[in-house]
């Protein structure tokens, strides 16, 4: 973990892009309640195969303009270059600074992935054609990746990502700090040195959890799944205490050395800004916690 201490804490909070009319006012809603404790950014997801395209930049354009950095994700699966260009320009345009570069997923019916197949080649393409305008931030995998062939050939995805300019990582969501400790340690003896930070979900839904879960390849001890299991459709105590285990992880977490969190907030404010307040982070804490 030591490569991970030399670097400034920052901590954000992710969105997706809402539907319709009621969806964007509880977002602004969301928004301006998360803005209080003065994130670092914001970002905005996209959806399979650029399906939230239009909803993703407009979402990221009201957000970033209402004075704290909103990042877009940005998925390679199904475009072309000229269209990932285009929106490159109209980001760099807008004053966007920061991209979450990612392969994304491919929609049911897509014949073919596109002219990038994967994040190294995305994180290439935006470097050629723009440069260091933007600060690229990548997607990590402590619980290495569904589709990945092995954890090995995944580490060796992961700094091909790197070598080919991205500037940090943002982890796929976990609940085993050890997996996220080890992959920090694979890094370091790979060379591998860029900031990673660890994706923080909240426990709000078990059901939910089990099926974004399922499909991420994101685990869930099996203390922490038979405890859910047990309060069944007791969501008080659901809540309750899956906010104190994720507070009990991202105290390790902080306290070894990570470099902030990302909260996946699922466009909700209280699970997430309850673990905020629970680490008592502040301004200064962000540095030094």
């Amino acid at each position: 973990m030591q490569s991970q201490k030399q670097f400034k804490r920052r901590f954000s909070f992710e969105f997706f892009p809402p539907k319709t009319d009621q969806g964007k006012e509880k977002l602004q809603n969301v928004r301006n309640q998360l803005a209080e404790v003065n994130p670092d950014f914001f970002s905005v997801t996209f959806g399979a195969g650029g399906s939230t395209r239009d909803r993703t930049i407009e979402t990221v354009l009201n957000l970033h303009s209402q004075g704290i950095s909103t990042a877009p994700h940005l998925s390679c699966v199904g475009g072309t270059r000229q269209e990932i260009g285009e929106l490159l320009d109209l980001y760099r345009e807008h004053g966007i600074n920061r991209i979450v570069a990612l392969r994304g997923d491919m929609p049911s019916g897509m014949g073919a992935a596109g002219e990038l197949r994967y994040a190294n080649e995305l994180v290439e393409f935006i470097r050629e054609h723009s440069g260091d305008t933007f600060n690229l931030e990548v997607a990590a995998y402590p619980e290495f990746h569904p589709q990945a062939r092995n954890a090995e050939e995944d580490l060796k995805n992961f700094a091909r990502k790197v070598q080919a300019g991205a500037n940090s990582a943002i982890t796929q969501y976990f609940f085993n700090a050890d997996s996220y400790f080890y992959f920090i340690d694979r890094l370091e003896k790979m060379g591998v040195t860029i900031p990673v930070v660890p994706g923080i979900m909240p426990i709000v839904n078990f059901s939910n959890l089990v099926r974004f879960s399922d499909m991420c390849g994101a685990e869930i001890p099996r203390w922490i799944r038979k405890q859910l299991e047990a309060y069944g459709d007791d969501s008080d105590s659901i809540r309750k205490f899956g906010e104190e285990v994720v507070t009990e992880m991202c105290e390790k977490l902080l306290k070894a050395g990570a470099p902030g969190l990302h909260f996946y907030t699922l466009n909700q404010v209280e699970p997430s800004i309850s673990i905020w307040k629970n680490l008592g982070i502040s301004e200064r804490e962000k540095i030094a916690f």
